[in-house]
This record gives C-alpha cells, structure tokens and sequence, in this order.
C-alpha cells in the first residue's frame, strides 16, 4: 500500500478544508492567503483575491491559522495497484 508523504497530506488537507496559512519564504517575505493547488515544484496560493504560484525551493515554513488533524485522521492512504 502507498501512503502519501507527510508534505503532500499537510497541502492537501489545508486545500481541501479551506484553512488560511502563512508561507514564510527563505527572503523573509510572508504570504498570506489560501492554497489552491501544488505538485512537486510548487504551490498555488489565493491571496487578497488574486492568484500566485509559488516555488516550494523558496519556501521555508507554512504555518496553518489553526491546528491540522494528524496524519492518521487525514485522507486514507492511496491504494497501490495490485501485483500480479
């Protein structure tokens, strides 16, 4: 069975129940808003009603507005395909 790695659980979960977050990037600049979207290289984020992409490379950290469930209580794992 493949489980989703813990990053990709965090963004999901996040995008999936709307919840605000923080993205402090490595500059020091903070972004503000929700996520609408990532893949491996980058995150999609609504703030102040516009839309930015942001690379994961200049992220530093991503601070939710309030407690996320844990790992156990988020998404089922994804099914691996089975063997023949």
């Amino acid at each position: 069975m493949a489980l989703r790695n813990l990053q990709d659980s965090f963004l999901y979960q996040v995008r999936k129940e709307n919840i605000p977050v923080t993205i402090h990037l490595l500059n020091g600049f903070q972004i503000k808003g929700s996520v609408k979207g990532f893949d491996n290289f980058t995150v999609i984020m609504e703030t102040m009603g516009k839309q930015e992409l942001v690379y994961k490379h200049a992220i530093s950290t991503i601070t939710p507005a309030r407690p996320i469930r844990s790992e156990k209580t988020a998404e089922p794992p994804v099914a691996a395909k089975p063997e023949a």
